[in-house]
């Protein structure tokens, strides 16, 4: 599927071999064995790209919005048939079930298909004046150059919500993929290339995530930094962006709470909280951490969600049936091991799994893991955890389950499962969060904005709200005689 080595990268429209010839391995999480290298491209390769962008600029903003949107719309196309070969790359170098990986790209394209259709909808605005003399415009355009920085998680999806927008807008952009899982998003420029984007709108660097961060930090071209990763880099950004005052969307980490009440429909409930906390063993930003259920139905819902639980098949995403595939690495396999160690000690109870799968893959697997007896001083329910394990506790009050899951840092999600309409209501305007679930754990679709409040960021992504992000409003007084 690969070459033995792509150590390329793409800077005003051409692939190009880094001068020094350096490579980045790129592993399979599942196996540990090596897939191929890329690229290491460090601050110069990233001035180049930026400085390529900023070239590029002027002609693709002057484009209309429909000519911005022909282009997006055929990437929208090409991404789509090519759904089961992209996704194929996706699970061989994330780990994630191929199911979940070929799904993930049809979302990812979705997102294109979304904003070639928001390109040609970048509406200004008329003020009436209360002076007769004069007349008041005002005009969106584009922010500038864009450095988009992606996560390993979600290559794909991750990409296109925020090129997409940033490319409908009339912005270019340097995208600096995740170390981990560089290959997709080589795969989406090449996309791109064959949808006909004009050179130097889009440019991709890989290679050492400090040294190209803090190049795109140092340059003045660089007008927003676009970024989706843990909430400490994203403080780190912030403060070194304010040497140039860059606009800043960041969608840093989540710790997100499940409040199941009496009236909930339990079977429903404990499906949807499996989705929710297993998807993607657990590494998602937006997955259920803590679980909160009423305790005159704890016992029903916690046999029924360990049932269904003790069925996921672990293995590699390429087998038929499963559904858990490996965690990213080493370093998330010992915050497993840190994080139930810290609940054990201070009196959780493993239900179900709390060991390393023990099966013929290299890999770093865990068995998915139910806990009880959670009290609120363990890590779990204070860290945010990109694990398959999930801690029940019980509550008995309305308001205090609202205040415990409130009493975070964090704000990205939340969600709520109960037939209530009233409380559902009530509950989603108590909830501190910047998206709220009710019976739905799958809330991130292109139509709508996704973005937290708090320590989980700033800005949204999705809708017509995520072209937003990338536009500036410029005000235009007109004095007539």
């Amino acid at each position: 599927m690969f070459e033995k080595s792509t150590k390329i990268i793409f800077i005003d429209g051409k692939w190009k071999e880094v001068d020094d010839g350096k490579g980045v391995a790129v592993y399979n999480p599942a196996t540990l064995e090596p897939i191929t290298e890329v690229a290491d491209g460090g601050s110069r390769v990233t001035e180049e790209a930026i400085q390529a962008a900023s070239k590029a600029f002027p002609g693709w903003s002057e484009l209309t919005g429909r000519e911005r949107s022909r282009i997006l719309y055929k990437a929208y196309e090409l991404m789509s048939e090519d759904a089961e070969r992209l996704g194929e790359i996706l699970t061989t170098e994330q780990g994630k079930p191929l199911k979940e990986g070929i799904g993930e790209v049809k979302g990812a394209a979705n997102f294109l298909l979304w904003y070639s259709e928001e390109a040609s909808r970048g509406y200004g605005e008329w003020i009436p004046s209360s002076i007769k003399s004069k007349r008041m415009l005002v005009i969106p355009q584009p922010v500038g150059v864009v450095g988009a920085i992606t996560p390993w998680n979600f290559p794909s999806s991750m990409i296109t919500r925020k090129i997409g927008p940033a490319l409908a807008a009339g912005c270019t952009v340097v995208l600096k993929p995740a170390p981990e899982t560089p290959l997709s998003a080589i795969e989406i420029v090449k996309i791109f290339e064959r949808a006909g984007m004009p050179e130097g709108v889009i440019n991709l660097v890989t290679g050492d995530a400090q040294e190209i961060g803090n190049a795109m930090l140092k340059s003045k071209e660089v007008r927003l930094l676009t970024f989706t990763g843990s909430t400490a880099v994203g403080k780190y950004l912030m403060q070194e962006s304010a040497e140039h005052v860059k606009k800043l969307s960041l969608e840093l980490g989540g710790h997100a709470p499940s409040v199941v009440f009496e009236d909930a429909d339990i079977d429903k409930a404990t499906s949807l909280v499996l989705a929710s906390k297993f998807r993607n063993n657990g590494q998602t930003c937006i997955c259920t951490n803590r679980l909160y259920v009423h305790e005159s139905i704890a016992d029903q819902f916690t046999a029924m969600l360990t049932e269904k639980v003790s069925q996921l098949k672990i293995g590699s995403g390429f087998e038929e049936g499963v559904e858990l595939g490996p965690l990213i690495n080493e370093q998330a396999s010992e915050k497993v091991h840190s994080h139930l160690r810290d609940a054990v000690g201070k009196g959780a109870q493993v239900v179900l799994g709390g060991a390393e799968w023990e099966g013929n893959l290299e890999g770093y697997f865990y068995k998915p893991t139910v806990l009880t007896d959670i009290s609120d001083d363990m890590l779990i329910m204070n860290e945010e955890t990109f694990d398959p394990i999930i801690p029940v506790q019980t509550f008995s009050d309305e308001t205090e389950v609202l205040q415990k899951a409130n009493d975070t840092d964090y704000g990205l999600a939340a969600y709520i499962f109960t037939e209530n309409t009233n409380r559902a209501i009530r509950a989603s305007e108590k909830l501190e969060y910047g998206i709220v679930g009710v019976n739905d754990v799958f809330p991130a679709v292109a139509e709508a904005p996704f973005g937290g409040i708090k320590q989980s960021g700033n800005g949204k992504e999705g809708g017509h709200y995520g072209m937003e992000e990338f536009l500036e409003m410029k005000f235009v007084s007109i004095g007539i005689g």
